[in-house]
């Protein structure tokens, strides 16, 4: 056979792989992302997977785990999976919005918002086995002036401690607090215009969170209620409070009941408009990156827009150890999350 029957033969298998899809899963690492050693991931991986089923790719700047992605995209592949925290799966996702890839996640930064709400264990073992299963939840997407978000995004107090805590080396839950109470002592609430399709009013708010899932990270609950998959966002305003309830609002927000609250105001809705008023541009979190956007954030819904590998095993049939990574004290016979 000649050099150009080769050519072709190639091609033809190229394109095959492409048609499909590449069984390998791709494993793409943020090297940065929160406080566990990735070179444990690494080893991990490998004891899971056969040499030849996955191909592991380390991000090196914002924005990589994007480009990556959508490079393995192009290849065929089918299975990519985000290691690292929000933001990283942030990226990772945003890259495969209705595509027929499937999005995996080894929770490994900060907060691991997403992951929690999908009952991804944080333990790298169990959250391996949920790749190896492959069951898969179609989720909705959020998108504010054209950047996708998966958790939350919003303005106000929130984005605040997100702006200092990004700009912080150190990562981690002590870093967050240390960051959300240098911030609380001189932070005051922002003028609002916002509109829905209900209505159009004028508020001042401590904060304004558009939510997909219903926590931050670290099971810090803004909207306890919130669906992943119902193609709505709840949007949560949060009123000026006095100072006397700063604690009890705190608590709530861990104890999942932040709705019962008076100073919080919940909707539900598929489109919103949210304008600062006195600055051109304004500091949002966006999945838990700190993002500089113009004062006006346009936001939709993006209804089942990519599809996420979560437990084949029900949360109630799993220890809670596997999924907060909380140390077991004792072991129940029924394994329901206590």
């Amino acid at each position: 056979m000649n050099a150009i029957g080769f050519v072709y033969i190639r091609k033809y298998f190229e394109f095959m792989d492409i048609a499909t899809g590449n069984t390998k899963t791709v494993f793409i690492i943020n090297p940065i992302a929160g406080t566990r050693q990735k070179e444990v991931i690494v080893d991990s991986i490998k004891q899971v997977f056969s040499e030849g089923e996955y191909e592991i790719l380390f991000t090196e700047y914002p924005g990589h785990a994007f480009e990556l992605t959508r490079q393995k995209l192009k290849e065929g592949f089918t299975n990519i999976v985000a290691v690292g925290g929000d933001g990283t799966v942030n990226e990772v996702a945003s890259a495969l919005v209705g595509e027929p890839c499937k999005v995996g996640i080894i929770p490994a930064g900060s907060g691991n918002g997403l992951a929690r709400h999908l009952r991804i264990p944080v333990q790298v073992s169990a959250a391996l086995a949920v790749i190896k299963q492959h069951k898969i939840q179609v989720i909705d997407a959020g998108k504010v002036n054209g950047r996708y978000f998966f958790c939350t995004c919003g303005t106000g107090f929130d984005a605040t401690v997100g702006k200092k805590f990004a700009d912080n080396a150190r990562r981690g839950m002590a870093s967050y607090v240390r960051a959300t109470i240098h911030q609380y002592i001189s932070y005051s609430p922002k003028t609002y215009v916002l509109k829905t399709s209900h209505k159009k009013v004028k508020l001042k708010a401590f904060l304004v969170t558009f939510a997909n899932s219903g926590q931050y990270g670290n099971n810090a609950y803004i909207a306890p209620n919130a669906i992943i998959d119902d193609g709505m966002l709840d949007l949560c305003v949060l009123r000026p409070f006095p100072k006397t309830s700063t604690l009890e609002i705190g608590l709530r927000l861990f104890f999942k009941n932040i709705d019962q609250s008076p100073y919080l105001e919940l909707m539900r809705v598929k489109k919103a408009t949210l304008k600062r008023r006195g600055k051109r541009k304004i500091t949002i979190h966006l999945d838990g990156e700190p993002v500089t956007m113009k004062n006006k954030l346009k936001v939709r819904v993006i209804p089942g827009a990519v599809q996420v590998m979560i437990p084949a095993v029900p949360r109630n049939k799993m220890p809670r150890f596997l999924i907060e990574g909380i140390r077991p004290i004792g072991i129940r016979t029924d394994w329901k999350v206590f």
